[in-house]
């Protein structure tokens, strides 16, 4: 269990507090005694950058185009879309590894089966699967801190939203960015909690009040974040901030995002004491986060189709029907 509370009550308290503060205001906030080990995360970024190390045509044997419905495998630099522009940046998208007989995999739910790992590359496996398991210990005890932060108990999220997380994880690198360029553009993230670990490098800012401010890497954090659905279920307490990336370091860059969102079945209506009338802000893409209903499937498949479309037209027509039995 992560020890970011501890077994004090009048410190689960005041941490719900702090990140109920940070929540509401900025939407970004550092955590320490998050639980995921300096040795994990070490060794993750070794191993992630012996597998971008690699000939494409070595990648190209994990490409997404082969991981089908459930949305895994490696892109090249350009192959995602943020507001419709080419990022400038490489990835491998990965998930809760869930295998044939899973219901939600008869089903045929889009973003959820099994990862494509780089036969060139096997420590990625095992690099990538502890970071996971700890990032979501981690995710869970934050997300017992908002319920708490909301006036809530611990466990309101957990029941109403979280029967079955949706987990997705995503390891990145951005070369050098050019100017008048990003390495990815500005954007919010889609589900409840972002947890992010990164190298030294940096190049991650965050949209505030008073304009673009960097967030560096400080040693022995994860960086969190608020998402668009715990806007929406906060009724705008809770701040989903825009965020980009731009490496103008000289060097590559290293980013470890970790999705903890909602159950695909969970529809999205506002937790107790959200306000009637939501704080609505203006947004980049003037998206009203507020006006979603439904469950957050229909959300997210929506819009992961706008971030990769020519797969999207490929496999998420037929996939995202279907209901899995409890």
């Amino acid at each position: 269990m992560s020890p970011l509370f501890g077994d004090d009550a009048a410190a689960r308290a005041a941490i719900s507090r702090e990140i109920g503060a940070a929540a509401a205001s900025a939407g970004f906030f550092y955590v320490t005694r998050h639980g995921v080990s300096e040795a994990i995360l070490q060794r993750l970024e070794v191993e992630a950058r012996g597998f971008f190390d690699l000939p494409d045509a070595d990648k190209q044997a994990i490409a997404m185009a082969k991981g089908g419905v459930a949305w895994r495998g490696w892109f090249p630099l350009g192959g995602e879309l943020t507001s419709g522009r080419p990022d400038g940046k490489e990835g491998v998208y990965f998930g809760e590894e869930l295998g044939p007989d899973d219901p939600r995999v008869v089903a045929g739910w889009p973003l959820h089966g099994a990862n494509l790992w780089p036969a060139a590359a096997p420590d990625l496996r095992p690099a990538v699967l502890d970071f996971f398991d700890a990032a979501t210990r981690a995710a869970a005890v934050l997300m017992e801190g908002v319920s708490l932060a909301l006036g809530l108990e611990a466990d309101y999220f957990a029941r109403a939203y979280l029967r079955r997380p949706t987990r997705l994880f995503r390891v990145f690198t951005y070369p050098p960015t050019p100017p008048d360029s990003w390495g990815v553009g500005e954007h919010t993230d889609y589900g409840l909690l972002t947890l992010l670990a990164q190298d030294d490098v940096g190049g991650l800012e965050v949209l505030t009040d008073g304009g673009w401010i960097a967030t560096p890497p400080i040693a022995g954090t994860l960086v969190c974040n608020v998402g668009d659905m715990l806007e929406r279920l906060t009724g705008g307490r809770f701040v989903s901030a825009p965020h980009r990336a731009v490496n103008r370091s000289g060097r590559s860059r290293l980013s470890f995002p970790f999705f903890y969102d909602p159950d695909f079945e969970a529809v999205m209506t506002p937790a107790p004491g959200a306000p009637a009338q939501p704080r609505r802000r203006r947004r980049w893409d003037n998206a009203d986060v507020h006006a979603v209903t439904g469950t957050y499937r229909q959300y997210l498949t929506e819009k992961v189709d706008r971030v990769f479309p020519d797969l999207g037209a490929e496999v998420l027509p037929g996939a995202s029907r279907g209901r899995p039995a409890d």
